[in-house]
């Protein structure tokens, strides 16, 4: 997926503002965008992978879907709150590109609301036609954001290197994250390193804090394998660090 992160025909870059870089913060979108990308593409399979009335799969398929929307909108709630904004005040050339991200983010929460009960009664019932409905909005979800976070890395990205510092391109990072159980972030971190290319798998793991990726070493390996496995029965786990 190295390749998908190129600007199409008819799109233009927000202007880049002069001055050095101070942040990596296309390498690190690419790196979080791709986990995204993946899940969202098997969304719905999960969604229809639980036989009818088998409550088991759907209770467990429906948390795990829950946590990615949950995940999927505490980062873009961190860009509107802590990115887009410092953008438009620094770089005002950049502020339509800004804008019509934000709305991309509106567009996203909007189709997650649509899809939070549908995938509560799905989990608590086992119903198959519930099951397909889910799986038709995360096939729309799905479709979003591959034009989202596309845009996003090719657009917008670049003028953000120069106007946020790596501190506060950091910040973004943890947002939101306390709200998590430990367990599913550091599942989640397996996803991110499982579906980044040699090199940028690396890199991403040696920016985390040494603690968590001590406690990914002695735990959140595990964690990842086990949930993989039991989404996906029969597949080969990806490889991860």
């Amino acid at each position: 997926m190295s390749d998908f992160f190129t600007m199409e025909p008819g799109e233009t870059a927000a202007p880049v503002p002069d001055g050095p870089v101070l942040c990596d913060a296309s390498a690190g979108m690419r790196r979080i965008h791709r986990v995204f990308l993946w899940a969202y593409d098997e969304a719905p399979g999960l969604a229809r992978s639980a036989p009818q009335g088998d409550v088991a799969r759907s209770a467990y398929v429906g948390e795990v879907l829950g946590n990615f929307d949950k995940l999927l909108h505490a980062h873009h709630e961190s860009e509107d709150l802590l990115m887009y904004p410092k953008l438009q005040e620094r770089a005002p050339a950049c502020a339509l590109h800004a804008e019509l991200m934000v709305r991309q983010h509106e567009e996203v929460k909007k189709h997650l609301d649509e899809i939070e009960p549908i995938r509560l009664r799905w989990a608590q019932t086992g119903d198959a036609g519930l099951g397909d409905q889910l799986a038709d909005h995360y096939e729309t979800l799905s479709a979003l954001l591959k034009v989202h976070l596309r845009r996003e890395v090719t657009e917008v990205t670049p003028a953000v290197e120069k106007v946020l510092t790596e501190a506060e391109f950091a910040a973004l990072a943890s947002h939101g994250v306390d709200s998590f159980e430990k367990k599913v972030v550091l599942a989640y971190l397996g996803m991110i390193l499982a579906t980044n290319p040699p090199g940028d798998r690396e890199a991403f793991f040696q920016e985390m804090p040494f603690p968590i990726r001590m406690a990914y070493r002695l735990i959140g390996r595990r964690l990842y394998r086990a949930q993989y496995q039991q989404l996906f029965p029969g597949r080969p786990v990806p490889a991860t660090l």
